[in-house]
């Protein structure tokens, strides 16, 4: 059995890493075993001081596969609205700042904030998109790293109770219901998460058929 270590203790994502890679072999024929970091209690807290979603998502993968002596993956995702020029970007868990986290619920003044700047936006100016890196390193130093995007559209009012963060306000485009409306098998379809997760697990038959050579 191959372990492969997922760079989050947020385990929603590493089920959903987990069916992503369900029948994926390894070069030798095993599984591959799909852990978090709940494994690894040491493992250092990696803060992502990065300008990329990339970059933040090659700086923790680097970490904890140093740190493991295993391959690692781990991600780094956020909305990207057109009418404030990308950004929240890498900003997007922190958007509100210390207010955000005086409230006791981030999640929730993200969102609020991001209304209130949009909110002499049109809706044809409202245009946004979720956007993932997913990275994986090999302890030998190989690197790869993939983006996954979710096109779509900010409402001026939440709607939905399922998802996190931004999802009550995203409207997928050719989508009726935001992505909190969705069941979560419909999101992770068609998420960018998803996507880049997929994309990643495409690449590591090959990549981890390099390590064992």
């Amino acid at each position: 059995m191959t372990r492969l270590v997922l760079a989050t203790r947020n385990q929603g994502k590493i089920a959903e890493l987990r069916d992503i890679l369900a029948g994926l072999r390894a070069a030798d024929g095993s599984g591959v075993e799909v852990v978090g970091l709940a494994e690894f209690p040491d493992a250092p807290e990696v803060p992502e001081t990065e300008a990329t979603f990339a970059g933040n998502a090659l700086l923790k993968a680097r970490a904890i596969a140093a740190h493991t002596g295993l391959p690692a993956v781990a991600d780094d995702s956020g909305l990207c609205v057109d009418a404030l020029n990308g950004m929240p970007g890498v900003l997007s868990a922190r958007w509100s700042g210390r207010f955000g986290e005086a409230t006791g619920d981030k999640d929730r003044a993200n969102l609020d904030l991001v209304l209130d700047q949009l909110a002499d936006v049109a809706a044809p100016h409202r245009g946004a998109a979720f956007v993932c890196a997913a990275a994986l390193v090999l302890p030998g130093g190989a690197e790869h790293c993939v983006e996954g995007r979710l096109r779509g559209r900010l409402l001026d009012a939440p709607r939905g109770s399922g998802g996190f963060g931004y999802d009550p306000i995203f409207l997928p485009e050719g989508e009726t219901r935001t992505t909190a409306e969705m069941a979560p098998e419909e999101k992770n379809a068609i998420s960018h998460r998803g996507r880049a997760f997929r994309d990643l697990a495409a690449l590591l038959p090959e990549a981890l058929a390099a390590t064992s050579r």
